[in-house]
C-alpha cells in the first residue's frame, strides 16, 4: 500500500512538471513566432540616415529642384506623405513651406523604389531673394539629423515651398499658384 501511495503522489507532480515544460515550450514558440511576424510585417518610419538623396534641376513650372530619396542597402522603411524638412540657410525665411495642403499616400522605400519631393526656391515675382548653393534636408520628425546637399546650380531663395513625398516624380512638381 505504501508503494501505491507514493506512485499516486509522484504521478501528479510528474504531470505538473510535464505540463509546465509543455507550457514553457508553447509560450516560447508563440513568442518566437510573434517576434518573427512583427519583424517581417512591420515597416518602420524612415529617418534621415536611412536614405540616400539626389538633387536635380527641373525646368517645369518655372524651375524647381527635384529631390530623389532611396533606401540604403538592406533598409526598408516608409515616408509619410508630408513635405520634407528643408532649408537653404539657417534663418527661418529660408525654410520650405508646404506646397500641398493635404497629406499624400505613404511611400514605402526598399531596393530601387524612390520617393520624390519638389522644392521651388522662389515663389515671389520680384528681384528679392538670397543666393544659396546648398540645401539642408531631413525627414520630418528627424530634424536633428540633417544632410547637406549641393545644388546643381546656385538658387535665389525667397519664400521656398516643397511638395510632399510621392512615388511619381510627376506628382512632385511644386506649383506656386
Amino acid at each position: 500500500m505504501e508503494i501505491s501511495m507514493r506512485s499516486r503522489f509522484a504521478a501528479p507532480s510528474a504531470r505538473l512538471a510535464l505540463a509546465a515544460v509543455a507550457a514553457v515550450a508553447v509560450t516560447a514558440t508563440a513568442t518566437a513566432t510573434a517576434t518573427a511576424d512583427s519583424r517581417s510585417s512591420t515597416v518602420r518610419a524612415c529617418v534621415t540616415k536611412d536614405l540616400t538623396y539626389k538633387v536635380s534641376l527641373k525646368t517645369q513650372a518655372g524651375g524647381y529642384f527635384l529631390v530623389t530619396a532611396k533606401a540604403k542597402s538592406g533598409v526598408t522603411c516608409y515616408l509619410e506623405g508630408v513635405f520634407p524638412s528643408a532649408s537653404f540657410g539657417s534663418s527661418a525665411d529660408t525654410e520650405v513651406s508646404p506646397a500641398e495642403h493635404a497629406v499624400s499616400e505613404r511611400v514605402t522605400l526598399s531596393g530601387s523604389t524612390a520617393a520624390y519631393a519638389g522644392i521651388n526656391p522662389k515663389t515671389t515675382n520680384d528681384d528679392h531673394g538670397r543666393q544659396f548653393d546648398f540645401l539642408h534636408l531631413s525627414i520630418a520628425g528627424d530634424e536633428t539629423n540633417v544632410v547637406t546637399l549641393a545644388l546643381p546650380e546656385t538658387a535665389t531663395v525667397d519664400r521656398p515651398i516643397a511638395t510632399n513625398w510621392h512615388t511619381d516624380p510627376a506628382d512632385a512638381v511644386p506649383f506656386s499658384g
